[in-house]
Parts: C-alpha cells; structure tokens; sequence
C-alpha cells in the first residue's frame, strides 16, 4: 500500500458527516414549516396533505439518520467523538419524530379546531429548528464559535418559551374542559408539541459540548 492509500484510510471523511447533518438540518425546517402553515391553513384538504408531505420527510430523516449510523461504523476516524456523532444523530431524529407524532396526533384524535395554543406551538418549534439549523450548518468550519453558541443559546430560549405555553395551557384546559376525553386529547397533544422542542435544547447540548471539546 503507497503512503497515499496509507493517509487516505486514516483520513475522516468530514463531508460525509457534515453534509448529513446538513441535510437533517433543511430537513426538520421544512417538516416545522409544513407544519406550522398546515395549523393556519382553514382547508381540510391543505391539512391532509400536511401528513403527506411529513410523513414523506420523517421517513427521509429516517434514512439520513441510518446513513450517519452507517458511516460511524465504516469511519475509523470521525470529525469529533463518536459517542457526540450517536448523540446528536439520535436526538435530531427526535425532533422529527415528535413533529410528525404531533401532526398524527391531531388526526388522529379528530381534533377539528386548531387553536392558538397549537398555532404558538407550531410557532416557536419553526424558530426552535431554525436556531438549530444555523448551529448545525456552523459545524463544518467552526470558524465563528459565537455564532454557533448563539444559536444553541436560542434553542434554549425557545424551548423555555415552549415550557411556559404548555404550562399557560394546561392551566387553562383544567379549568375550562369539562369533557375528560377531550381534555386527555389536548393534554398528550400539548405535551408532544413541547417534547419537540425539548429534543431540539438536547440536540443543542450535544452541540455545545462538540464545540467545548475542539474549540
């Protein structure tokens, strides 16, 4: 074997990974899109194909994230910890994962009329992926550390923001829904929108402990 076949076996294949934690990044904002604009949307139909087009992109960030554990198995050497690599492809698929389970949920469970509960939801889980995306797609350089730390400090604040609107509607919906079918409907829904944003702060966390480590 010629010393360039050598270094070549040993050199990580930084832009595979990167590039998929790129693609899950794009990924889980457009699924918080769609499902934001699906929870203003006033058609029915609009809001059927909402579950279509998530259910399409939950699967692709199914694969991406089995590519990412294919790669850590094939890749002697990878651009930051292994266990960081398992952590942060786990948890962004997470995130997808309780979007889609929260557009199901709402389906599923017949619930005819979005309310601004889930419509601010839907909001700060649309904000919450964004901040995580420009953490995301700062990790292939890491040029600017502030940047990337910044955004990771608005996915906390988001997920705080979540925290307050589910406690503001728990509030409310034990006080004013007498129909205790409805208000357990309401209540996981509530809990599932949340849990989004809680898996988007652990994405983050592991982002921030990355740049800790190779700063």
């Amino acid at each position: 074997m010629g010393l360039n076949s050598f270094v070549k076996l040993f050199t990580p294949k930084d832009r595979v990974f990167y590039s998929i934690f790129e693609e899950v990044a794009d990924n889980l904002n457009v699924m918080s899109q769609v499902f934001r604009d699906a929870l203003y949307e006033k058609e029915d139909e609009k809001k059927d194909n909402m579950l279509i087009t998530l259910e399409a992109l939950e699967r692709k960030n199914d694969e991406a994230t089995r590519r990412l554990f294919l790669e850590l198995g094939k890749n002697f050497i990878t651009p930051f910890d292994r266990e960081d690599i398992h952590y942060l492809a786990g948890s962004l698929d997470d995130v997808a994962d309780y979007i889609w389970l929260s557009a199901k949920s709402i389906v599923n469970y017949d619930i005819n009329e979005v309310n601004d509960t889930m419509r601010a939801f839907s909001d700060v889980i649309l904000s919450a992926t964004g901040a995580l995306r420009v953490a995301l797609l700062g990790l292939r350089n890491m040029k600017d550390l502030k940047a990337i730390t910044d955004a990771c400090g608005k996915v906390n604040y988001f997920e705080n923001e979540a925290d307050k609107i589910l406690d503001k509607a728990l509030r409310h919906l034990f006080l004013t829904e007498k129909n205790p079918i409805e208000l357990i409907k309401l209540k996981e829904l509530y809990q599932d929108m949340e849990t989004v944003t809680n898996k988007c702060e652990d994405s983050a966390n592991v982002i921030e402990s990355i740049i800790i480590k190779y700063s």
